[in-house]
């Protein structure tokens, strides 16, 4: 968790084939990548307090070159579970999904229980991983959950930081933990406080419409942020449950082992009577790519659309054929990837790096469309000027250095 995080090639890859979809939808703004061939029954993944739709990257590109469609959204800013269930419930009809299958872990699995009990019509199958049944013993550990909503940002991400666990780990246990870091850094305080409002909030798990036949509970045996105490619970709840064990994986298995989740996923979508259509994988034309009808492509919004809200743009692939993913694994990173095109450009659309058969690279700053004159002669000004306090400074540091030599 310390030092400086550099994004996995194979997140780099994902970025760059995988479409991110905004919509509004009332009062509500869903972010949220939707991949696969559209004819399939998707599967829609809930991510904890600290992730975002990013965070199932991996399942999506397995899956999604498997035949099967992935969904994988952000919690939105709701501050109660009543809200959670009807926001939800507007999301799927905004995109056309009738019958879903849901895996959640954390609070995305208690926030899929909830959603069964109260919409069991839509809800065909579950996939629990790391979660609870109740939210009384987090409101009891967090005294201050009445003025969540006023908190700092700064307070609200150590608050959820620290129930990561820090200290040794394996490699890519280790290298799960900075991508869901980068990812809390990310979101705002309106984000953090909403999902801590929603994992304090006075709330439990009724009895399920959904089989236990239908249910798989996925966890590892090493160590998780949530209490075992709460994961027994669940697994008395549903006793015919098919149970998963991952002998390690820590916080975030999707990530940590990403193959013994996949694998999981894909044994429980069969089970369920999912059917898979690799078929249409390679060959599917643009408006059957398995987004959903959002407002992104229509007319003078699709560039606004495209804007994450957090920064950069996102640029969707042409067609659904998937790309083969660059040999990568949690731990390695873009360092250790050779660079093959000719232009890298920065996110921010501020710096180019050119880099030449050679081997020799330049790097170029560009001012963005439409920022104003006088805004790059204040940057310039502003640059010589710290320029010329820092050499004040060395020069008053090493003369002081020497009065006290004489």
């Amino acid at each position: 968790m310390k030092g400086v995080f550099s994004a996995p090639g194979d997140y780099v890859h994902f970025k760059s084939q995988v479409p991110l979809h905004k919509i509004p939808i009332g009062t509500k703004q869903w972010r949220y990548y939707d991949f696969g061939p559209k004819v399939v029954p998707p599967l829609i993944c809930l991510p904890g307090t600290a992730g975002t739709a990013d965070v199932y990257y991996k399942q999506i590109m397995s899956l999604s070159m498997k035949g099967y469609r992935v969904i994988s959204v952000d919690i939105p800013r709701v501050w109660n579970n009543t809200e959670w269930i009807q926001a939800f419930e507007k999301f799927l009809d905004a995109i056309d999904v009738h019958h879903i299958h849901l895996y959640g872990t954390s609070l995305g699995g208690f926030l899929a229980q909830l959603f069964a009990q109260h919409r069991p019509r839509r809800v065909r199958s579950l996939v629990l991983s790391n979660t609870f049944l109740e939210t009384r013993s987090f409101s009891a550990a967090m005294p201050w959950a009445p003025i969540v909503s006023w908190t700092p940002s700064f307070l609200l991400k150590r608050y959820v930081l620290t129930g990561i666990r820090d200290g040794p780990h394996e490699p890519f246990i280790a290298d799960s933990v900075d991508f869901v870091v980068s990812q809390v850094e990310t979101l705002s305080r309106e984000d953090l406080a909403s999902r801590l409002s929603l994992t304090t909030d006075d709330a439990s798990v009724g009895p399920l419409l959904v089989s236990d036949s239908c249910i798989t509970i996925m966890d590892t045996n090493d160590y998780c942020a949530i209490p075992q105490q709460l994961k027994d619970q669940l697994g008395e709840r549903y006793p015919e449950a098919r149970r998963a064990h991952l002998k390690t994986g820590g916080d975030f298995p999707f990530l940590s082992r990403p193959d013994e989740v996949n694998l999981h996923l894909q044994l429980h979508l069969r089970r369920v009577g999912v059917e898979a259509r690799p078929d249409l994988v390679h060959n599917i034309p643009k408006g059957d790519l398995g987004g959903s009808p959002s407002k992104e492509n229509n007319g003078d919004d699709s560039d606004k659309s495209h804007e994450d809200d957090r920064g950069g743009s996102e640029n969707p692939p042409a067609d659904y054929e998937i790309n083969p993913t660059p040999e990568s694994s949690g731990s390695r990173n873009l360092d250790k990837q050779p660079l093959d095109s000719s232009e890298c450009c920065h996110l921010d659309h501020e710096l180019t790096l050119h880099v030449f058969p050679d081997g020799f690279t330049k790097e170029k700053h560009i001012v963005p469309p439409g920022t104003p004159v006088h805004f790059v002669g204040g940057y310039i000004v502003l640059f010589h000027l710290l320029r010329y306090i820092s050499s004040l400074y060395i020069i008053w540091n090493y003369s002081l250095e020497f009065r006290q030599v004489v």
